[in-house]
């Protein structure tokens, strides 16, 4: 039976077989009507969008809800400066979602290092201890990730 199970395929060669489909101005115009619902959860899906221009990005982080801010903080799209933007939100739980993004600038590590809060403090000495342990130390930016941005995973 094992020979005949499926073959596994890594999250590369997946993504060689289903390639995204092309980001359009139709699309782009979509989500800028979209970030502007009044449904949270509808500006979530936007803020959790790799396609997100980086001004909607930037009007997202500024949203009154919680929750849509976090999805930009959590979202390895956002550009730095709105990270570093976002380190100063006033919800933990936001400010959480910035230490655990991928993409976030070591400047912002060492900043929510010292956060007032103790799980955001936590978060960031988890994820220093991921890359002690030698977890992922180094991933390749993704399709369509600028090329300056390069993953920080410890302070």
């Amino acid at each position: 039976m094992r020979s005949h199970r499926p073959a596994m395929l890594t999250a590369e060669e997946a993504a060689a077989l289903h390639p995204a489909p092309e980001v359009t101005e139709s699309k782009v115009r979509r989500l800028r009507l979209l970030a502007t619902d009044p449904n949270p959860k509808i500006r979530e899906a936007v803020a959790s969008s790799y396609n997100t221009p980086e001004d909607l990005f930037l009007t997202l982080a500024k949203d009154p809800d919680e929750g849509v801010r976090g999805c930009v903080a959590k979202n390895e799209a956002t550009p730095c400066d709105i990270l570093r933007m976002l380190a100063d939100d006033r919800s933990e739980t936001v400010r959480g979602w910035v230490a655990v993004n991928y993409f976030v600038p070591s400047d912002v590590m060492e900043k929510l290092a010292t956060d007032r809060s103790r799980t955001v403090r936590s978060l960031v000495t988890w994820k220093a201890s991921l890359a002690e342990e030698g977890q992922p130390a180094e991933r390749q930016p993704e399709e369509g990730q600028p090329a300056e941005r390069r993953p920080v995973s410890a302070v």
